[in-house]
């Protein structure tokens, strides 16, 4: 209870503004369901949930004493599983279209706001995990490590939005999803659309996260 309250006192900053963003688009999906008297939109909530898990994995890790390597490796693998659900968010977009037309203006914000959310997440997460791996492997190069996570996100975000893979067939159907991870491997040119968005929506995600972490840096200061 004690590590919970001190991690909550050394966040107050970070937490206050995800709970805000959070609570914020609780409440527009709340007008909207008003509005439009349709709970299409319900499934947002279990999205930003999914994005929640990565960066309470590093709100655990931050919070573990004497964190070994090992348990270090298993968790990053862990997180690094459900990290793609954070900006999975941003794609929920294409939801826009089964709206009503004259309050199509308030799905975008509903799904704009569960996005930036997302992404708020991701990329709060992301700058844990490097002061994590920064502090147990002082020889890995954290720029090139972030990037190559970024890359693998947004890889991971056409696996799940695409192919309707979730991070649970892992684990559950692992066999399906490296069949498929293969074939885009040995035949690149036959699945261009994939590799199309994979690098797209990885450079969008790679010029978000430079523009954040430096006015990032100053919140936590």
């Amino acid at each position: 209870m004690e590590t919970i309250k001190t991690l909550i006192q050394e966040r107050f900053k970070t937490l206050s503004l995800i709970t805000v963003a959070l609570l914020f688009s609780s409440i527009l999906l709340m007008v909207r369901m008003k509005l439009n008297k349709s709970y299409a939109f319900l499934f947002l909530i279990w999205n930003v949930f999914l994005a929640i898990i990565p960066y309470a994995i590093t709100m655990y890790l931050n919070t573990t004493s004497k964190l070994s390597k090992l348990k270090l490796g298993f968790w990053f693998m862990a997180w690094l599983a459900f990290l793609p659900n954070a900006p999975y968010i941003v794609t929920d977009l294409i939801h826009i279209r089964i709206g009503n037309d004259s309050l199509l203006w308030l799905d975008v914000l509903v799904v704009l706001s569960f996005a930036l959310s997302g992404l708020l997440l991701f990329y709060v997460s992301i700058m844990d995990m490097q002061k994590l791996v920064t502090s147990h492997f002082k020889k890995i190069p954290i720029e090139a490590m972030s990037i190559s996570i970024i890359f693998l996100c947004g890889f991971g975000v056409y696996l799940g939005r695409f192919l309707r893979y979730n991070s649970w067939e892992i684990i559950s159907g692992p066999q399906y999803l490296f069949i498929d991870i293969l074939n885009m491997i040995i035949a690149p040119f036959q699945h261009f659309e994939a590799w199309l968005f994979t690098f797209g929506f990885s450079a969008f995600l790679i010029v978000g996260f430079w523009m954040f972490k430096n006015p990032y840096r100053i919140i936590e200061d």
